[in-house]
């Protein structure tokens, strides 16, 4: 191998493992997409782009980009250390397509200082990108389910495979993605966009979350609401505190104390006896769950009641309490 080739190969190793929990040097060589991505590394130049020429046309794999700002300031001190992936528009010469990167990409937009992003350019097609694209976003750790989730819909969505080909690519099981992709359905990325990544919330918690939205057929628009103004308070309480609460969990559990108030309230079965006032009056004592109901056939004596009711009502309570 070349000494031009080892350097290109080495310069994707060190890129693909940004952002990711620590990959060893034999998942990396295990790792199809990743190997073809860096194989197809068509010159070891790092070039220097203008980022308004990179477009970014992929699946999205996360729902909040606000940590770009540590991460800008850090490339706007040190530098950009990891250059990005980007491979040709296949139609405009002066563009490009984002492969992966997103975050130095965005950040380096949002600044003012640095100009240029440092980008390899690599000869891959559509389903290539992807393929590499999928296997950065595998590797990563800090994807949060509902991530993932909307990650997996969205490419079942495109027509990438199967839900069993989607579950070998993303390595898990066949279940897994299922039950995933009907999670990200049911509480649809607009609602899912709103509550934010909520790191913590395992699989259990919006499993539950989904269901209770199908079973009461919650407003998505309003629990997006909902969300979008727990999230403010939660931002705005303390934002500068590194034990401050992500803003992200505060909106998950509002939405979720939201779905549970719209249920409709349990009703036990019903239980009912007659009674005898005298002759021609009678009442039935209807006892549910809901609370207590007494029906009177005698007209006159129901009005008369109803005009006497509070006192009638304080002295039972009195009797009650006296144990009478």
């Amino acid at each position: 191998m070349s000494d031009s080739k080892k350097k290109r190969m080495s310069m994707l190793d060190s890129l693909a493992q940004t952002g990711a929990a620590p990959v060893t040097a034999s998942m990396m060589s295990t790792n199809r997409a990743l190997r073809s991505a860096r194989e197809a590394v068509d010159s070891h130049h790092v070039w220097e782009l203008d980022p308004a020429q990179i477009l970014d046309e992929r699946q999205a794999d996360r729902l909040d980009l606000e940590d770009i700002k540590d991460l800008r300031a850090s490339i706007e001190q040190n530098g950009q250390a990891v250059p990005i992936l980007v491979r040709r528009h296949p139609t405009e010469s002066d563009r490009y397509l984002l492969v992966y990167g997103r975050r130095r990409l965005e950040a380096i937009k949002s600044s003012d200082r640095v100009e240029k992003v440092r980008a390899l350019i690599a000869n891959l097609d559509d389903p290539a990108a992807l393929r590499a694209q999928i296997s950065e976003n595998t590797g990563r750790r800090d994807l949060s389910y509902i991530e993932r989730a909307l990650f997996a819909c969205e490419l079942l969505d495109s027509g990438y495979g199967t839900q069993g080909e989607i579950a070998e690519t993303l390595s898990a099981t066949k279940s897994a993605i299922s039950m995933a992709v009907a999670v990200a359905r049911s509480v649809g990325p607009a609602l899912a966009k709103a509550i934010g990544p909520a790191h913590g919330v395992g699989r259990p918690r919006w499993e539950a979350l989904a269901k209770d939205i199908e079973t009461f057929s919650a407003n998505p628009d309003h629990l997006a609401e909902v969300a979008i103004e727990a999230r403010q308070k939660a931002a705005a309480a303390s934002p500068e505190e590194e034990t401050a609460i992500d803003p992200s969990l505060v909106a998950f559990e509002a939405v979720a104390r939201q779905v549970k108030k719209a249920a409709p309230k349990t009703v036990g079965p019903a239980t009912s006896r007659k009674l005898v006032i005298d002759e021609r009056t009678r009442a039935t004592v209807r006892k549910t769950t809901a609370g207590l109901r007494l029906d009177i056939s005698d007209g006159a004596f129901a009005d008369w009641l109803d005009s006497q009711a509070q006192d009638v009502v304080l002295e039972l309570h009195a009797r009650w309490k006296q144990g009478a």
